[in-house]
């Protein structure tokens, strides 16, 4: 089925509307979408350190301060 969406022409209210019904989508048949071996490689061995207790866990504001202090910082370099 081919499907065009006029992207440029949509509202940014649409757009994330069609976001949200693609992600709901996707969600409905997550087998049919590809996982790369990198991504199982690092979730395993997250799983490793967490199970070793070695894992670092962070509040989602705390991680949301370091992510953008670590991009400030990549673009001074």
């Amino acid at each position: 089925m081919a499907l065009t969406l006029q992207v440029d022409r949509m509202s940014a209210e649409e757009k994330l509307r069609a976001i949200e019904e693609l992600w709901v989508s996707l969600r409905k048949r997550e087998d049919d979408i590809p996982v790369p071996q990198w991504h199982k490689d690092l979730l395993d061995a997250r799983e490793r350190e967490s199970k070793q207790g070695r894992a670092r866990f962070t509040d989602w504001s705390t991680a949301k301060r370091e992510i953008a202090d670590e991009i400030r910082q990549n673009r001074h370099s």
